[in-house]
């Protein structure tokens, strides 16, 4: 089925680099293939960007940059929403290719991850067509513009779990604010950005947007390494992070570092049962749980702990499996043998730990299953102080615990070295400030569950990042200020006068 998946979606046997407007060969010739997870088959042949390569992207960056940061910011905004008309156009294809580059169901990423997509360019191109310069006259005879200028050449490296929504946070606002780029996605799921690329090889000036594909530890490396880069933006795990961060400092330029995360959930026995069910299942399912912002670790108040869980692990059990591209299908394949026999690893884990396993635990080989990487929703009833509810899994696995007051819960979320994001369910609407305040993470949803609406930031607190994405505040991490001071005194101020 997938041979004819991939016909119908068009899609060529071959992929070059996407430099200075141009599609290329790696410099060497070199090149690496991408399989469908859900099937094992082979989707396609990527070139594999040599340092020659990277060079090149960061030299045509270079070069289109002048040109591109004074595009006035009308023309700039009118350019992000045909890139925005584009992708739109192109969703059922667009979507259809993420499906089958990452194994997610196909009704994901019609609706969220595509949607999500266009969305941010039409958000960036509003927010700077109402962009002002700052002026202050706070000392007499002296005026001050304090204005915002793009940094330059960006290199933005995305992982393989939401390639182009999470490419679209970056790429819209570093274009929005007038830089220009050079783009790795994820080796494993290098398809939908490509695909982009071409779609809009029309609308962006050569140079602007250039896309080198090829592993982390060689191409990223490059990236890292190149003294032509003015701004890192990465998004990954933390262990990568700390590399980006170094590699950022050893330069003395910004990065923006979207990390892991081990996000609460926390339900008290006031919540809306129906909703909190299906938040619950929202929460760490999504995408089969390779969500940085998954609520990993659920905490139910003792008072309903009994009643719910059984609750839970029934709607669990109904999810429907399936392949990526059927409508029906709720839950597909993980991304890759490595990544599932990790989740595995961290379900053995656990059970040696002590821990109960309330439903799944299982890889799914049966039929359809066969050849992809397909395990279970799975239930871990555990306690705080366990690996699986310390270390991110990034899979279909949530570890439940109890928990009795306010406090103590407050204290148990927060007891982690990540800080991405959270939930808290309850009536009380004062419970539910006071609690979303003091947990110690970037975003807390209240009685929903990993919503990402654009104009809302989106970033961690602790080891789960720095810099903020999606919202108005991601402009001011792809520029700096400069401020003009103007004297209107023909002479020297009063102050030397005196």
């Amino acid at each position: 089925m997938i041979a004819d998946v991939a016909n119908l979606m068009n899609l060529a046997p071959k992929y070059g680099l996407y430099i200075d407007g141009k599609w290329v060969p790696a410099s060497d010739g070199k090149t690496f293939t991408t399989y469908c997870p859900a099937t094992g088959e082979k989707l396609a042949e990527c070139a594999a960007a040599t340092k020659e390569d990277v060079d090149a992207a960061v030299k045509a960056a270079q070069k289109a940059f002048p040109a591109w940061a004074q595009t006035p910011v009308e023309e700039r905004a009118k350019i992000l929403n045909k890139i925005a008309d584009a992708i739109e156009a192109n969703a059922p294809r667009l979507a259809m290719i993420e499906a089958m580059d990452k194994g997610a169901p196909i009704r994901e990423t019609t609706f969220i991850d595509i949607p999500q997509a266009y969305g941010q360019f039409r958000h960036f191109a509003q927010l700077i067509a109402g962009e002002e310069d700052v002026l202050v006259t706070s000392v007499p005879g002296t005026y001050a513009l304090q204005i915002r200028e793009p940094l330059g050449v960006i290199g933005q490296i995305v992982p393989w779990n939401f390639s182009l929504m999470i490419g679209s946070w970056k790429i819209a606002p570093a274009l929005a604010a007038g830089n220009t780029i050079v783009f790795k996605p994820s080796s494993a799921t290098s398809l939908s950005t490509l695909i982009f690329a071409e779609i809009i090889a029309d609308i962006l000036p050569p140079g602007v947007f250039n896309v080198v594909t090829g592993s982390g530890s060689k191409t990223g490396q490059f990236i890292l390494d190149h003294p032509g880069i003015n701004k890192l933006s990465f998004t990954g795990s933390t262990e990568i992070g700390y590399t980006v961060a170094k590699a950022a400092a050893e330069k003395i330029i910004p990065a923006t570092l979207e990390l892991g995360g081990k996000s609460p959930g926390i339900y008290f026995d006031d919540c809306n049962r129906e909703k909190a069910l299906e938040g619950v299942q929202l929460g760490i399912l999504f995408n089969q749980g390779q969500v940085c912002a998954a609520c990993s670790r659920v905490f139910i108040q003792d008072t309903m702990y009994d009643e719910f869980v059984p609750q839970i692990v029934e709607k669990f059990k109904r999810i429907n499996m399936g392949l990526p591209w059927d409508m029906n299908t709720q839950m597909a394949s993980v991304i890759d043998e490595t990544q599932c026999n990790k989740i595995l690893g961290y379900i053995e884990g656990a059970k040696k730990e002590g821990a109960k396993i309330l439903c799944g635990g299982k890889r799914r080989m049966d039929g359809e299953f066969a050849k992809g990487f397909y395990i279970e929703p799975t239930i871990i009833e555990g306690t705080n102080d366990m690996t699986c509810a310390r270390e991110e899994i990034f899979g279909p696995v949530v570890v439940i615990m109890k928990f009795h007051t306010e406090e103590e819960v407050i204290a148990m979320a927060n007891d982690n070295e990540y800080g991405l994001c959270g939930g808290v369910w309850t009536q009380n609407i004062n419970r539910a400030l006071r609690v979303a305040k003091a947990v110690q993470s970037g975003r807390i949803w209240v009685n929903c569950s990993t919503s990402c609406a654009n104009g809302i930031a989106f970033g961690g607190y602790k080891k789960s990042g720095l810099g903020r994405e999606i919202s108005r505040s991601a402009l001011d991490y792809y520029t700096q200020v400069k401020a003009i001071e103007i004297s209107m005194y023909e002479g020297l101020t009063p102050f030397y006068t005196q």
